[in-house]
C-alpha cells in the first residue's frame, strides 16, 4: 500500500499513532557521514530515511527512501539499532510515537540528487563537524554510531 500514513490518518485523525521508519547512516570513503537538510523540519539536518509502506521490510523501506531522497543506491553493513521511545508532534497537529530502524550503509552507486521537495541539501560531514540535528532521536542515533555501538534498543 502506498501512502500508508495518509490512509491511516484518514481513519484516526490527529490521534497519537505508532509509525515505523527506516533510516541510514551512510558514509563515504573518507568516513564522512551523509546528512540531509530536510524540507519538513525548518530546514534542519537529519539522516535520510522514511516511513515503511505496507508490504515492505525495514531494509526495503530504507533502500527505497534513501534512493528517493538522495539518488544513491546503498549497501547495508549492519543494523545500528532500533529507536522506539520518541514522540513527535507535527505542524498539522498529527502526533506519533516514532520507531526508527537505523542502518549503517555505504554507497554502492549513484550520484547525490537534491529534489527540493523532501531534500534541500545533501552533504557529507566530518564526524567532528556535525551540525545540529532536527530531533533528539537522530542525535541519539548519531551518538551511538560515533561510539561504534551495535544492537542498540532505545
Amino acid at each position: 500500500m502506498k501512502d500508508y500514513i495518509k490512509w491511516i490518518r484518514s481513519k484516526v485523525g490527529h490521534e497519537t499513532i505508532i509509525l515505523n521508519f527506516s533510516g541510514a547512516c551512510i558514509t563515504n570513503e573518507r568516513g564522512e557521514i551523509l546528512l540531509q537538510k530536510r524540507s519538513d523540519k525548518e530546514e534542519l539536518w537529519g539522516f535520510p530515511g522514511g516511513a515503511l509502506e505496507i508490504g515492505e521490510s525495514i531494509e526495503e523501506a530504507m533502500i527505497r527512501e534513501v534512493k528517493e531522497e538522495t539518488g544513491l543506491d546503498v549497501n547495508v553493513e549492519y543494523l545500528i539499532g532500533v529507536y522506539s521511545k520518541y514522540f513527535s508532534k507535527y505542524p498539522n497537529g498529527d502526533s506519533a510515537q516514532s520507531i526508527v530502524y537505523f542502518f549503517k550503509c555505504n554507497v554502492a552507486s549513484g550520484d547525490l540528487v537534491i529534489d527540493n521537495k523532501e531534500t534541500f541539501d545533501l552533504r557529507f560531514f566530518d564526524k567532528n563537524n556535525i551540525p545540529k540535528l532536527f530531533i533528539q532521536q537522530h542525535t541519539d542515533m548519531l551518538n551511538d554510531y560515533l561510539q561504534d555501538r551495535k544492537g542498540v534498543f532505545k
